[in-house]
């Protein structure tokens, strides 16, 4: 969860706990292990190991994780899945996440195929 500050007030306060074991769900959920993270993102397996135990990290290595993980930022740092107006965005949305890399891929290369041929 983030805290948004008072009116009139800089602070913001991060839960990296909750974001830690955010990336570490989905993570395991993908079948990716922590040194196959670690080399996406240039760093090392006990990087990854602090900042899934809440450790601090920054803005550019979550962008980075999420990129890896398939996921956005927001749901990173907040846990939500974003709205969307039509239904069947949020299911594919859904399966999407649950995808390893390579089945994300595969995925969007039969779409680029069946919206390319026009036979649906």
């Amino acid at each position: 969860m983030i805290y948004l500050p008072k009116k009139g007030s800089d602070n913001v306060k991060i839960n990296y706990k909750i974001i830690g074991q955010r990336i570490r769900n989905t993570r395991k959920k993908k079948g990716i292990s922590k040194e196959m993270l670690s080399e996406k993102i240039n760093a090392t397996a006990m990087y990854i190991s602090k900042i899934e135990k809440g450790s601090r990290v920054n803005l550019e290595r979550i962008v980075k994780i999420a990129e890896v993980l398939g996921v956005t930022v927001e749901y990173l740092l907040t846990g939500s899945i974003p709205e969307y107006k039509n239904y069947l965005d949020k299911e594919l949305y859904e399966i999407l996440i649950s995808c390893t890399p390579a089945q994300q891929r595969l995925i969007y290369n039969i779409a680029k195929i069946v919206v390319s041929s026009k036979l649906v």
